[in-house]
């Protein structure tokens, strides 16, 4: 009877330990920003076990101000920013503020230019993945030219891009080591 007790909770404890390792990969992603413009600039994203996104980085040659922050349905960059597509959005929802309940996937909200046009990215995101169906590996990042409204500027483009404007950069999602 011994025995089995010993087998069992080797068992729990073979489970716990595989179970904690799993919880805890870090998972890695990385985002080089560039554009027809001087924006560049580079975003880390990583998640241990089950945290939310972490989304570090620095972004220059911005205008002073806020600026439009989203991940792009598509990491196609063969006509530069333009063919990115829509905001990532697999749910079909409407645009919003990166916290609403049912935005695009894609809405990170804003991201704020110092006076040196420099924007230092610090953004904790409960919504996106790096693993999965809805993975935001491979697609894209852009950085617009004008402040997003966040689906509250009481029009149809509002509801969809946020009138965030035109891209100034962009890149491709990629995984990181």
């Amino acid at each position: 009877m011994a025995r089995l007790t010993m087998t069992g909770a080797f068992l729990v404890l073979l489970v716990l330990i595989v179970h904690y390792s799993t919880a805890q990969q870090t998972l890695k992603a990385v985002v080089l920003l560039a554009g027809n413009s001087t924006v560049k600039g580079t975003v880390h994203f990583e998640k241990t076990g089950d945290t939310p996104i972490h989304i570090t980085g620095e972004i220059t040659g911005l205008t002073p101000g806020l600026h439009g922050f989203h991940v792009h349905a598509q990491g196609d960059l063969t006509n530069g920013c333009t063919s990115t597509g829509t905001h990532f959005n697999p749910a079909n929802n409407l645009h919003g503020a990166k916290d609403d309940p049912a935005s695009h996937e894609g809405d990170l909200g804003n991201i704020e230019a110092d006076a040196s046009g420099k924007a230092t990215i610090d953004i904790t995101d409960n919504i996106l993945s790096l693993s999965g169906a809805n993975s935001v590996l491979g697609r894209a990042l852009v950085v617009h030219e004008k402040v997003d409204d966040l689906g509250k500027g009481g029009n149809a483009e509002s509801k969809k891009t946020g009138n965030a404007g035109a891209r100034l950069a962009c890149g491709v999602i990629g995984i990181a080591v």
